[in-house]
């Protein structure tokens, strides 16, 4: 994502508990996040995990003894 142009950026403030950056306007206001790779791209994974359940939900579902007897036989 780049960052609008308006926006002056002044610094990055880093935590240390976690590898999150934060770009911050010139008022000390949080504009925008820097994570590494994996993070963002463990992030987006979760984010579609999380569609499919919601596109999902409305399906039938079944009862684990069921499941258990449908792939014993």
């Amino acid at each position: 994502m780049v960052p609008a142009p308006h926006i002056k950026v002044r610094r990055l403030q880093q935590l240390s508990a976690t590898e999150e950056q934060y770009v911050v306007d010139e008022h000390g206001n949080r504009v925008a996040v820097i994570l590494p790779l994996r993070e963002y791209e463990q992030l987006q994974e979760d984010l579609h995990d999380l569609a499919v359940v919601a596109e999902r939900r409305e399906e039938p579902t079944i009862g684990f003894d069921d499941l258990k007897k449908r792939y014993r036989d």
